[in-house]
């Protein structure tokens, strides 16, 4: 006997929300698989808040940073990112989530998920074209930057745990990255 699993695209996915078949459910929809998301911890929420704002103050209006809110990938992906820093088009975002042209970077806080974002996640950002990904380990303390893309992969990782980082579309911006992961805990 064979096993077929059924994929969703993107359409259907947007019609059994509208039918409110996932009631209040926190669902993504990844590469034809919904996923069900784990509920946020205190430290994922102190984080991607706290992060969110520091952009905002840095980059000002130049972007739209969007928490936890859906995008549009074109490989029947809509995952729903903890910080996206998009273009800011205004009324457009009425018609369609951001898609890859429009997204400069995207941020994940992980623990529960690290092996996700890490993975399938760290994948289909970069076969989506995403020029840059980074993830805050707030297991390790620890934030990894992907960039520069070539065969659909992140080819450069870098793993940071002070200093600062430039983004790639902003080189006049500095990111502290202790802002991103906090400080290491400090053990009496």
């Amino acid at each position: 006997m064979t096993i077929t699993t059924y994929k969703w695209t993107i359409q259907r996915y947007h019609q059994a929300i509208e039918a409110g078949i996932f009631d209040d459910q926190h669902v993504e929809l990844l590469r034809g698989d919904i996923i069900v998301m784990p509920p946020e911890r205190e430290p994922h929420a102190y984080y991607n808040t706290e992060t969110a704002d520091y952009l905002r103050l840095l980059l000002g209006e130049r972007v739209k940073i969007r928490d936890a809110k859906p995008i549009t990938l074109p490989d029947n992906s809509e995952p729903a990112p903890d910080i996206a820093i998009v273009k800011p088009l205004g009324d457009i975002y009425l018609q369609h989530h951001p898609y890859p042209e429009d997204i400069f970077w995207i941020i994940e806080f992980s623990y529960a998920t690290l092996n996700k974002d890490l993975g399938d996640k760290k994948d289909a950002y970069a076969e989506a074209g995403i020029s840059e990904y980074w993830v805050a380990n707030l297991k390790n303390t620890e934030l990894k930057v992907f960039r520069d893309i070539q065969n659909n992969r992140y080819t450069t990782e870098l793993t940071l745990t002070t200093g600062t980082v430039t983004p790639l579309a902003f080189p006049d911006i500095s990111v502290q990255v202790e802002r991103i992961i906090g400080l290491p805990k400090i053990n009496n």
